[in-house]
């Protein structure tokens, strides 16, 4: 990753240190820097110069890291890696941190540690950074979408009259991993039937039977990095006011997709998929944004809202998901992942998303 870019955004910081704090607070930032794909690194550090970079973790990780080739510093306790702080930062007065990646107590004890340096949020401009992605980054995304499209294909031959909610969304999380997933990048959402009308419906224990919608939103996680998708699918012939539903929506995100490319503003391109539905007999169903960026995290940046002012830039990974939901019903969302080009957009997330009445 380009650390220079960081020093010319943040022109007083000599030095940047990021904190990865353990399972209850990872900072991806950390292993954006790195490009690490295995290890915890509870408690590790990144710290940047201009021109170095240097990791700073316990030996429970030290041979993760030396294999991909970093400058490695080891510490056997706190006390050693306290001295190890210091002596990095000896000559320096100014030292960057990502606030946001940082727990308040952890604070406390950089400043206990380093009571001498006088402390810069950079947490902006790393988000910044993020948001543009590499086509080192791009490829594992898009091994990420691979993944979830493929499960896609397959999702209408598992459902079985009488299964789950649950059982679905396991079935989904298995098939991922099998396909090379180290993860689900976040808790699959499987919903049936009125389930389907609530966007971050969780947990279910509905049982599928005919007539039922079926949405499954989720995403795998490759190399760390995520990928995003959602398909609606019918079990057994809805009525019509659902197939409409589904038009509408297909229509929308065929217009939100049309509409990405570099320097539009996000606001734009979800006003092009809005109007779709709002000037259907659905105006006012759609109740979230359009979309949100995809890296490190599944919601990486906001990006596709009526109310943000967001340019696009040539390589952010965004989706496009815009929905209809109605209450005691059910809804209809329809997801991708696209890359931003200059003259339009690349979609990821490959799946055939026409009405499947299964």
């Amino acid at each position: 990753m380009n650390a220079e870019k960081l020093f010319d955004m943040n022109q007083n910081v000599e030095g940047i240190l990021i904190f990865n704090g353990g399972e209850a607070t990872v900072d991806s930032s950390f292993f954006y820097f790195t490009q690490l794909t295995r290890g915890l690194f509870e408690g590790s550090y990144v710290f940047l110069t201009r021109k170095n970079l240097k990791v700073i973790t316990s030996q429970l990780e030290e041979q993760t890291a030396r294999s991909e080739d970093l400058d490695v510093m080891v510490f056997s306790s706190n006390k050693d890696k306290n001295t190890i702080l210091k002596e990095l930062t000896e000559d320096m007065t100014f030292i960057g941190l990502n606030y946001s990646g940082l727990t308040y107590k952890d604070f406390l004890n950089l400043k206990e540690i380093l009571p001498d340096k006088e402390f810069i949020d950079v947490g902006e401009s790393i988000m910044n950074l993020r948001q543009i992605k590499t086509e080192r980054e791009i490829g594992k995304i898009r091994e990420a979408a691979k993944i979830v499209s493929e499960v896609a294909e397959v999702i209408p031959e598992k459902l079985k009259e009488g299964m789950t909610e649950n059982e679905l969304a396991a079935l989904v999380n298995y098939e991922m991993m099998k396909r090379g997933a180290s993860s689900p990048s976040f808790d699959t959402i499987a919903a049936f039937g009125p389930d389907t009308a609530e966007p971050h419906f969780t947990g279910g224990v509905r049982k599928l039977k005919k007539g039922d919608v079926v949405l499954i939103d989720f995403g795998a996680r490759y190399e760390r990095y995520c990928s995003d998708m959602t398909r609606t699918f019918f079990f057994g012939k809805p009525d019509k006011e659902m197939m409409d539903v589904y038009q509408t929506v297909l229509q929308a995100q065929l217009a939100g997709i049309k509409a990405v490319s570099e320097g539009k503003n996000g606001k734009e391109v979800d006003r092009e998929a809005r109007k779709i539905i709002d000037s259907s007999r659905f105006s006012g169903r759609f109740i979230h944004s359009l979309g949100h960026g995809v890296g490190l995290n599944v919601h990486d940046h906001p990006a596709l809202s009526p109310s943000y002012d967001f340019f696009l830039k040539e390589n952010m990974v965004v989706t496009v998901e815009p929905g209809i939901y109605l209450t005691g019903k059910g809804g209809v969302r329809i997801e991708d992942d696209v890359v931003v080009k200059k003259d339009g957009c690349e979609v990821l997330t490959t799946a055939p998303k026409e009405l499947q009445i299964i």
